[in-house]
């Protein structure tokens, strides 16, 4: 049996500092035993990108609340129903970044809303809102299938819920910011990953890892889902017992 980790970022592998120096002995582990870890988060491809290089992780990865499953070429032996793009084959399932902005002017302007969206904010300005280095703070503004909202106002966020729904896109509050997406989510970019990984090794047991609503449907997409209270220090301590 092949196991399989699906693992959020923030407030779950990465501490509020976006350091995972704490869940090192894990990691190494995983990689020792060749068992995959997949990233999914509401991070861009892009940072995305960038932490799977500190990693050394050379697996799929899920970006923006499920907006899309990128697969490295040839890291499957067969074929499947993707658009590739340059060394990806990917799995889109989001709706385009565009429309969703389309719609968030709309709402703002229609009921005179006040809040902000990453779009709107210099790289500067995202750099001190979230306290991502600079070069970070850039990358988080590649946004594809995900609008990005600033909010702390309650009745906003409600009324954002509710015209979110009624116009068929999806309303998540995440761990630091609220976003707006088509209709999917983390657990059906996982679901049409692990249909892949079954294909390849025909028996696996998914584990994810999360610490905020956006993480419930990837929690209940797998075979088993914990809910991460202290970040790196508890993902660490999971993984190991996981692996024993």
């Amino acid at each position: 049996m092949q196991q399989i980790i699906f693992t959020d970022l923030d407030g779950t592998l990465l501490n509020k500092k976006y350091s995972y120096s704490s869940a090192d002995s894990a990691i190494k582990l995983l990689k020792k035993k060749k068992i995959p870890l997949v990233i999914c988060t509401s991070k861009t491809r892009a940072e995305i990108e960038d932490y799977r290089r500190k990693l050394r992780n050379k697996d799929p990865f899920i970006s923006e609340n499920g907006g899309a499953v990128f697969v490295p070429k040839k890291y499957f032996d067969f074929k499947f129903k993707s658009k590739s793009k340059g060394k990806y084959d990917v799995i889109e399932l989001g709706t385009d970044y565009e429309r969703l902005m389309k719609f968030v002017k709309k709402i703002k302007k229609k009921y005179k809303l006040r809040f902000q969206t990453f779009n709107q904010l210099s790289a500067k300005q995202v750099a001190k809102e979230t306290g991502l280095p600079p070069r970070l703070a850039k990358l988080s503004k590649r946004r594809d299938y995900d609008v990005t909202l600033v909010i702390e106002n309650k009745d906003i966020i409600k009324k954002l819920r509710i015209e979110s729904k009624k116009a068929g896109f999806t309303f998540v509050h995440g761990t630091r910011y609220c976003h707006i997406t088509g209709k999917n989510d983390k657990g059906k970019a996982v679901d049409a990953l692990l249909r892949l990984y079954r294909k390849k090794y025909k028996t696996v047991k998914s584990i994810a890892l999360g610490d905020a609503n956006n993480d419930l449907p990837m929690l209940k997409a797998v075979d088993k889902g914990y809910f991460v209270k202290n970040g790196p220090r508890d993902w660490n301590k999971i993984i190991k017992k996981e692996l024993r």
